[in-house]
């Protein structure tokens, strides 16, 4: 299927517990730029790229892992910053795992850097990559990488 060109692929960004306090939570960690910020940017990013970007945020373990699975049929690849539950969530890992779509895990900050209980991720072994420690920067490279990931697996051409 090579030349193949969709009209626009889709990719859906998750937003993990506590990310809607960017701008005002630990702006020396995550940064000064707020969840619509963001969104902003890596709507703008998906535009250059020509990608559909959604967009979804929730406090809550179980509306993530729906929004992983309602994925199917919609979206071709996930973006995730799952948060504090990328060290606590097998639900999210295995959510990931059963949808097989091509997902790229972000953080803001190194979290290797960080506490020890955060140098742990359930979810790095089952995406197919991992950025962070990059600001806002991790998000755009994030999905940059997901889509080069999108366009080399299914050989499409912007």
């Amino acid at each position: 299927m090579r030349g193949l060109t969709l009209s626009k692929l889709s990719t859906l960004v998750l937003h993990g517990p506590n990310l809607n306090l960017l701008g005002r939570r630990e702006p020396d960690i995550y940064g000064s730029l707020g969840l619509n910020s963001i969104n902003s940017l890596l709507e703008a990013e998906g535009a250059k790229l020509n990608v559909k970007v959604s967009f979804m945020q929730s406090n809550h373990e179980g509306a993530l892992v729906d929004s992983i699975h309602e994925s199917l049929g919609k979206h071709q690849g996930i973006l995730i910053n799952a948060g504090a539950y990328t060290h606590t969530s097998l639900a999210l890992r295995d959510a990931i795992s059963a949808v097989e779509l091509p997902t790229v895990e972000v953080h803001l900050s190194n979290i290797y850097r960080r506490e020890n209980f955060r140098h742990h991720s359930y979810i790095s072994p089952v995406v197919i990559g991992q950025i962070s420690g990059f600001g806002v920067q991790s998000y755009l490279l994030g999905l940059q990488a997901l889509v080069h990931h999108l366009r080399k697996e299914k050989q499409i051409e912007n």
